[in-house]
């Protein structure tokens, strides 16, 4: 007699405690747009400052509100001039698809800072239908509904 194994559990789970390491660790180098647009909405200092990592196109097409912008590659001779080491950092870059921002809090941490990357980017941020900027005018569009609830404040995870 022939078993199939599921293709979920081909390789076990882990266990209750290395998961919950994992998970804790994970949040400490990640969050996401939802969480990074409820602490800047909140009023007063969000106690980190966002950086978009992007090229100048690519933050002239759109980018957060109130977001520095400050490209990977420049990284190493301006980050001391644009943020203060004792303040945490946010990198984002276009989307999931996009190791940009991983790239740009790698390059951040090597140079001391404490930092986080902003899951989904710039893509996501929009899909949900929070506020950017172009060099012209701020925008919204509608939230996606495959990203975001729609007619609800969050999604209640």
């Amino acid at each position: 007699m022939t078993t199939t194994v599921n293709p979920v559990l081909h390789v076990a789970p882990a266990s209750p405690a290395a998961a919950a390491a994992h998970f804790r660790a994970s949040l400490a180098f990640h969050t996401d747009v939802s969480d990074v647009a409820a602490a800047l909405a909140s009023g007063g200092d969000p106690g980190f400052v966002l950086v978009d990592c992007r090229s100048t196109e690519a933050w002239d097409q759109g980018h957060v509100p109130g977001a520095v912008h400050l490209p990977t590659a420049l990284m190493p001779a301006r980050a001391a001039e644009v943020l203060d080491p004792s303040v945490p950092v946010v990198t984002y870059c276009w989307g999931p698809g996009c190791n940009g921002a991983a790239r740009a809090a790698l390059a951040l941490a090597e140079l001391g800072y404490q930092v986080k990357e902003m899951l989904g980017g710039y893509e996501y941020w929009v899909r949900e239908g929070f506020q950017f900027e172009t060099w012209r005018e701020r925008g919204r569009r509608a939230a996606d509904p495959l990203t975001a609830p729609v007619g609800a404040d969050d999604c209640g995870c």
